[in-house]
């Protein structure tokens, strides 16, 4: 079940902000304050969804849109995962642009704006926007198996693209939501947005260690079922087919 406490907003915004967060409470209103402080050449809304937090993460989020009529709130009632609460908000969503990262610190909302400009200028052929992360933050065993995962998902899937766990991300809205939805697909959207027929341009971006808290991800809870994904996505790659219409009548 999900219920929302939204906020009225004048007008629809061309940029929607999507964080799905779990248990952050000490990191939203920094993060909020970095949102801010990095989206001032455009309007935008900042859509949070708790996916079902048992800490303070949802008194955070109230007492920040007390403040903000661009805020806005949606709760699942019990946790379904990163993907889900990013799809959440993506159907809430009201601009053309997701603008999307993770709520633990370690995405510099400053990148943003750069992100925004190369889609932009990308023009209609270009559907995501995609981080690369230099001078990764985290251990040498994260890292190596980071690099493990990305050659051999490369090699499989042949999306062309060296990070796809960064959470920073730029994608139009109307592409988002034809991707298919299931828990993971925001670590296989590069592979799914070309298979729709688009081209993906990535942007470097500085990575940061985590503010507060813990990862919510590890080694040998997505190790099988990250195998299985892939063998998934693989097959709907294969299998898909992008009609070009060269005539119309």
């Amino acid at each position: 079940m999900v219920t929302s406490a939204d906020a009225p907003i004048a007008a629809a915004p061309r940029l929607s902000v999507v964080i799905a967060v779990r248990d952050e409470a000490e990191n939203i209103a920094p993060l909020i304050a970095e949102i801010d402080a990095a989206l001032t050449f455009e309007p935008f809304e900042l859509i949070f969804v708790d996916d079902g937090s048992s800490d303070a993460t949802l008194a955070e989020l109230r007492k920040a849109a007390a403040t903000r009529p661009y805020l806005r709130i949606l709760v699942h009632a019990t946790s379904c995962g990163k993907s889900a609460g990013v799809d959440t908000g993506a159907r809430a969503a009201r601009g053309e642009l997701l603008l999307l990262l993770d709520g633990d610190g370690q995405n510099n909302p400053a990148y943003l704006p750069e992100m925004v400009r190369v889609i932009d200028a990308g023009g209609a052929k270009v559907g995501m926007v995609q981080g690369e992360r230099q001078g990764r933050k985290d251990t040498n065993f994260k890292r190596f198996q980071s690099r493990l995962a990305n050659g051999v998902r490369r090699s499989l899937l042949n999306d062309g693209n060296r990070d796809t766990g960064c959470g920073l991300k730029v994608v139009r809205r109307e592409l988002h939501l034809r991707l298919p939805l299931f828990d993971g697909l925001h670590r296989f959207m590069s592979a799914l947005v070309k298979r729709e027929g688009y081209e993906i341009l990535t942007v470097k971006v500085v990575d940061r260690e985590r503010w507060h808290g813990v990862s919510k991800y590890g080694f040998w809870n997505r190790l099988w079922v990250g195998i299985a994904d892939l063998l998934g996505v693989w097959w709907l790659v294969k299998r898909r087919r992008v009609p070009q219409v060269v005539e119309r009548g």
